[in-house]
């Protein structure tokens, strides 16, 4: 049970990933939050300063007659707390900036190691976009690495064992909503796994920064440090510091594109999840798949016997919202006026809400699977009531001994009409140009057995 204060706090976000999906909101708020951003912007001027350190300044010992110790830089972005973050607030609602918050707030810092001198050398070269671009790269790498596509990953493996464990369970296919070719449960879990098996090994790993000042020239940097070859210093230290590649060539802002390419590849995820949701809802309607009962849960505030597909319903919402917010990212990141505005500034800090719903939608979809299981009673019976649908495998053997009109002749027998397993039967007895084996293999079907190889499709995958 939540506690009190928890439940109060919640009842009244405004966003139900703070509230209702509190849960969510909690997984997602270390990368994602401004508290997020505040230590994530603390952590890259602090390696930049011990790239400085150890790196650069030993070329000016003119200048620089003492190095930065690193474990000094180490305890502030290590001990990033909510004082910090308060802070660096405090800070913002004086200058109305928020990087240069943060540089202020580690100058003050300085001071209180005693190590005011180098307060000069905080965000020297940089533009606040150099410290935002690497810190909205660094943070999505690690919600992705961390969260993101773990439970993506529990979903493609949930979806592999519906696969395997219902392999060779016999169910009659729909096409247009009508009865059609069989299939197996097992095969259809298949298609699913495929396709986000698919999506997911190709998610990028092209985690992208800028780090070139003003306008994306080095301009500021290289006429203090003219000894410097400034484009592979930042290279450097965006790999080896950040863990993250540079972009090369930008204006005073990194372009997104990379980032607009991931949020298409997770929009194609969340796609293909709204089809399982969908599929899941119509198999249940079908009475194909039962839910099970949960004690002490209700299904209807009147009609008792209910057990709503309710996890599927709302993981197809919030997939859809996900989505929505993902698409006006994509859109939005990818166009900039000139060199530089401040629309993707703002438009950036909703990309934790984006993937709040896409996450909540994935832990629904599961949750759903888990409670869910085939009912193969009726799936036997609807494929026992459906022998017209072996009119296919009929006419087909009839086009291999050059019959003509074959199709239209199974169409007379079977379209719209309710076909029985004797009528099918009579019907192969006529058909004395078959040979002996391939009449009997006709016989010897049924709509259950009639699935082809589904079962090794299936077993495959």
């Amino acid at each position: 049970m939540l506690a009190f204060e928890k439940i109060i706090m919640r009842g009244h976000a405004l966003c139900p990933l703070d509230g209702r999906y509190g849960d969510v909101g909690q997984v997602l708020e270390r990368f994602f939050s401004e508290s997020a951003l505040m230590k994530y912007r603390v952590e890259v001027e602090c390696l930049w300063l011990e790239h400085l350190s150890g790196e650069v300044l030993g070329n000016y010992p003119e200048l620089f007659d003492e190095k930065f110790i690193e474990q000094d830089f180490e305890s502030i972005r290590e001990g990033f707390n909510d004082d910090d973050f308060v802070r660096i607030k405090q800070i913002e609602s004086r200058t109305n900036h928020d990087v240069k918050a943060v540089e202020y707030f580690l100058g003050e810092k300085l001071d209180e190691m005693g190590k005011g001198y180098f307060k000069p050398l905080v965000h020297i070269g940089c533009t606040s976009e150099d410290i935002n671009s690497t810190a909205y790269a660094m943070m999505f790498k690690d919600a992705m690495e961390y969260v993101m596509v773990p439970k993506m990953w529990e979903l493609v493996a949930t979806m592999k064992e519906w696969a395997s464990e219902y392999a060779n369970v016999p169910m009659l296919a729909h096409t247009h909503g009508q009865p059609a070719t069989p299939t197996t449960l097992g095969k259809e879990m298949a298609v699913f796994y495929n396709r986000l098996l698919y999506v997911i090994n190709n998610l990028s790993e092209d985690y992208c920064a800028k780090w070139s000042g003003a306008t994306g020239n080095y301009s500021a940097i290289s006429v203090a440090f003219p000894k410097e070859q400034w484009d592979n210093e930042a290279a450097n230290f965006l790999e080896y510091g950040c863990g993250v590649n540079i972009n090369p060539v930008t204006t005073q802002i990194e372009d997104h594109d990379w980032m607009c390419e991931m949020f298409n590849k997770i929009r194609m995820f969340a796609n293909i999840l709204i089809d399982i949701d969908q599929d899941f809802w119509l198999y249940i309607s079908m009475n194909y798949i039962c839910q099970k009962a949960v004690d002490g849960e209700v299904g209807s505030s009147t009609m008792p016997h209910k057990v709503n597909p309710i996890q599927f319903e709302n993981s197809e919402s919030n997939c859809k919202t996900g989505n929505a917010l993902l698409s006006m990212l994509s859109d939005k990141l990818s166009v900039s006026r000139l060199q530089r505005d401040l629309t993707d500034s703002s438009s950036l800090r909703n990309v934790g809400m984006a993937l709040g719903y896409i996450y909540q939608a994935i832990s629904q979809t599961i949750k759903g699977m888990s409670r869910s299981a085939p009912n193969v009673q009726k799936m036997s019976e609807d494929l026992e009531n459906n022998w017209e649908v072996l009119a296919e495998p009929i006419q087909t053997m009839l086009r291999k001994y050059g019959v003509p009109d074959a199709y239209e002749e199974l169409k007379k027998m079977t379209r719209g009409k309710q076909v029985t397993k004797e009528d099918i039967y009579k019907f192969i007895e006529t058909l004395d140009m078959l040979s002996e084996e391939d009449k009997r293999t006709l016989l010897e079907l049924t709509p259950a057995t009639y699935t082809g190889y589904a079962q090794d499709l299936a077993e495959g995958c």
